[in-house]
Formats: C-alpha cells, sequence, structure tokens
C-alpha cells in the first residue's frame, strides 16, 4: 500500500512561512502527478499545486507568486514552500499521488493567525 505523510504546519503569523512535507513509502517517480489540496472552513477543497514527473508545475491563482511545490525524488519526498501566507490560507493541508490511482496523507493543519 502506498502511504504519504505529511508534516510541517503549524501557526504562523501574517507574511510568515511554513514548509510542507510528504513523504512516499516508495519512489515518488512513478507518480505522473504529486501535489497538495487544501481544505478551509466554509470552503470546497481546492487544488494549490502539483507537479508532473517531468517537473511541470501549475498553482491555483491566488497562491502564484507565494508558494512553491518541488520534488526530490531520491528522498521520495514532495514539498511545498509557502511565503507571504494570509489568513485566508489557513486550512488542512493534503499530500496526494497519482497513477492509476490517487493517493492521499491525512493532513497537516496550517493557521495563519495574529
Amino acid at each position: 500500500q502506498v502511504q504519504l505523510v505529511e508534516s510541517g504546519g503549524g501557526l504562523v503569523q501574517p507574511g510568515g512561512s511554513l514548509k510542507l512535507s510528504c513523504v512516499a513509502s516508495g519512489s515518488i517517480i512513478r507518480f505522473n502527478f504529486v501535489g497538495w489540496y487544501r481544505r478551509a472552513p466554509g470552503k470546497e477543497r481546492e487544488l494549490v499545486a502539483d507537479i508532473t514527473s517531468g517537473g511541470t508545475t501549475k498553482y491555483v491563482d491566488s497562491v502564484k507568486g507565494r508558494f512553491t511545490i518541488s520534488r526530490d525524488n531520491a528522498k521520495n519526498t514532495v514539498y511545498l514552500q509557502m511565503n507571504s501566507l494570509k489568513p485566508e490560507d489557513t486550512a488542512v493541508y493534503f499530500c496526494y499521488a497519482q497513477n492509476m490511482a490517487v493517493y492521499w496523507g491525512q493532513g497537516t493543519q496550517v493557521t495563519v493567525s495574529s
């Protein structure tokens, strides 16, 4: 079974930064897409960012210029660097990986507040 474990969430002030990590139980190069979704209170789940096996990235408009997704194949890890955080970024962030199926992590809480 594929397991994804997120870490790096926490409480930060507006304008601060966090780096999320997602470690897979096996090689991530077999996945066509890896990335991050988030679910905020009162909002629909949304795709934040993803990256293909070839390194192509995409982002939801609200985080462009602030968030960066990357992958380290040797470490079986996907990262989400989040800068200039805003209160509206508060959400549970979920890692996912997709090939013929979709696999999900358990989520990590990000709270942006003074």
